[in-house]
């Protein structure tokens, strides 16, 4: 059986998922790209793998937005995404940052590209430097 862990920047969430992601988006809606600060979000989503928190569920505050299916899980202390189970139980979605184990799966499609940020174009065309310049 896959097994994945994870944990939040200071290390006090710590979780498992058991079993397999079937899909990986990134998406480009405005709330994900409010909640991440960033160009999109990158998350998994399984309907067949089983969270299991390791340590720190108690720190973990979830923020819905009202009227919509955005939920946003993170740490308390250090601000980090979480995973968080959503659709009554039926559906783990799991921030592709938040874990530690390498993930065997790409991601399969851009989505909520009509909300895409004017800046994110041709990024790939960007100089790579090893580390900050």
């Amino acid at each position: 059986m896959t097994k994945n862990k994870g944990s939040c920047l200071c290390q006090k969430i710590q979780f498992e998922v058991e079993g397999p992601f079937e899909h990986f988006y990134l998406c480009h809606c405005k709330y994900c790209q409010k909640d991440t600060g960033s160009a999109h979000a990158a998350n998994l989503f399984s309907t067949k793998a089983r969270l299991i928190w390791l340590s720190g569920e108690e720190d973990i505050t979830s923020f819905n937005i009202p009227s919509t299916q955005h939920i946003k899980s993170f740490c308390k202390h250090c601000g980090s995404a979480t995973p968080n189970v959503q659709m009554n139980g039926k559906l783990l979605v799991v921030p592709a940052g938040s874990l530690d184990t390498e993930i065997h799966i790409s991601p399969e499609a851009h989505i909520f590209c009509s909300s895409k940020a004017l800046w994110d174009s041709k990024l790939e065309l960007l100089p790579k430097r090893p580390q900050l310049p």
